[in-house]
C-alpha cells in the first residue's frame, strides 16, 4: 500500500512539473515540494561555514557545467566504461570540488520532497546562489525546472571551458559560443572574487608577465617556486572568502593572478567596465545577477529530454 501511495505522489508531482515544463521558473518547485529550496540553502550554509573555500567551489561546479553542453550537471557523472567523465577534462581534474556536498544535499532533499523531483543540475544553480550570499554576496531569484543529462563529454569540456591563459579576443570568442556578451564576460569573471587557485596555473604570469605589478608578482613567487609545488594554492585575490570588489581593484592595479584575468583590464575593450565595477559595487552586483541568470539558461534540457537522477554521480538505470 506505501508503494503504491509512493508512486500516485510521484505521478502527481511530474504532472505537475510538466505544466511548466518547457520554461524555467523561480517557482518551479513552489507547490510540488516547497522546502526544496530552503533545505538547500541550510546544507550550503553549513558547508561554507565549515569551510569557507568551498562557497567558491559550488559556484564554479555550476559555471564548468553550463559551459559543456548547457547546465544539465553533467560534470557530476564519475566515469564509467561506456561514459568519458568531464571530471577528468584537463580544466576539471584534480581541480573541482564540493562534489560531496552536492550528493548531502541530493540526498536531504530527496528525503524532504519524498522522492526525486529535484533535479542535480538545478541543485548546482541554486547552492552558487545561495554560495555567494553566504560569503556575502547579492542574491537572485534562481530559475528552475532543468533536467539531468545522461551523457557528459570530456572533449567538449576540454575545448568549451575558459582557460588562465586566454587573452581577451579569445574569452570574448569563448563566451560568445555560450550566447555571452562582453559585459557577462567581465561580471562572471568577478566570480573570481572568492576562491583559490593552484600555483601552476599562474605560475607563467608570475615569472614571465611584463603587465603585473613586480610587488605582487615577488609576494606570488614567495609560495609558487618556479619549479615544483604546483598545487600550492593562492587566493584569486585579497578577500577570498568574501564577495566583493577586491578583484576588480586587484586588475586595476595590474594585480591579476590569471592571464586571462588580467586581460580584462589590459588597454582593451573591457577596461571600462572593470574600472566601473572597481569603483560602484552595486553595478557589479546587477551585472553579475543579471550574466549568472543569463548562464544559467543555456541549453537547459526540459520537458521529457534528460531525467532526474537519483545519484547525481550516476545515470538513472
Amino acid at each position: 500500500m506505501a508503494s503504491r501511495v509512493h508512486i500516485l505522489f510521484q505521478t502527481f508531482v511530474l504532472s505537475v512539473l510538466a505544466a511548466t515544463a518547457f520554461s524555467l521558473s523561480p517557482h518551479y518547485y513552489k507547490n510540488v515540494c516547497p522546502k526544496a529550496l530552503p533545505t538547500i540553502k541550510k546544507l550550503v550554509e553549513a558547508a561554507v561555514h565549515k569551510e569557507r573555500r568551498m562557497g567558491a567551489s559550488l559556484l564554479r561546479l555550476h559555471f564548468h557545467d553550463c559551459f559543456v553542453n548547457g547546465c544539465d550537471a553533467s560534470n557530476l557523472l564519475d566515469p564509467t566504461p561506456t561514459l568519458d567523465s568531464e571530471k577528468n577534462a584537463t580544466p576539471n581534474k584534480n581541480s573541482l570540488r564540493g562534489f560531496e556536498v552536492i550528493d548531502h544535499i541530493k540526498a536531504e532533499v530527496d528525503k524532504i520532497c519524498g522522492c526525486p523531483v529535484v533535479s542535480c543540475a538545478d541543485i548546482l544553480a541554486v547552492a552558487a546562489r545561495d554560495s555567494v550570499v553566504a560569503l556575502g554576496g547579492p542574491s537572485w531569484k534562481v530559475r528552475l525546472g532543468r533536467r539531468d543529462s545522461t551523457t557528459a563529454n570530456r572533449t567538449q569540456a576540454n575545448l568549451d571551458l575558459p582557460n588562465p591563459s586566454m587573452d581577451l579576443p579569445a574569452l570574448i570568442n569563448n563566451f560568445k559560443n555560450q550566447g555571452l556578451k562582453r559585459r557577462d564576460l567581465v561580471a562572471l569573471s568577478g566570480g573570481h572574487t572568492i576562491g583559490f587557485a593552484r600555483c601552476f596555473l599562474f605560475r607563467n604570469r608570475i615569472y614571465n608577465a611584463t603587465n603585473i605589478d613586480p610587488v605582487f608578482a615577488k609576494k606570488r613567487r614567495a609560495t609558487c617556486p618556479f619549479t615544483g609545488g604546483d598545487s600550492i594554492l593562492a587566493p584569486l585575490d585579497p578577500t577570498p572568502v568574501h564577495f566583493d570588489i577586491a578583484y576588480f581593484n586587484n586588475l586595476v592595479k595590474q594585480r591579476g593572478l590569471f592571464i586571462s584575468d588580467q586581460a580584462l583590464f589590459n588597454g582593451g575593450s573591457t577596461d571600462k567596465r572593470v574600472k566601473t565595477y572597481s569603483s560602484y559595487p552595486e553595478v557589479f552586483w546587477k551585472d553579475f545577477r543579471k550574466s549568472i541568470i543569463k548562464m544559467g539558461n543555456i541549453k537547459p534540457l526540459t520537458g521529457n529530454q534528460g531525467q532526474i537522477r537519483v545519484n547525481c554521480r550516476k545515470v538513472n538505470q
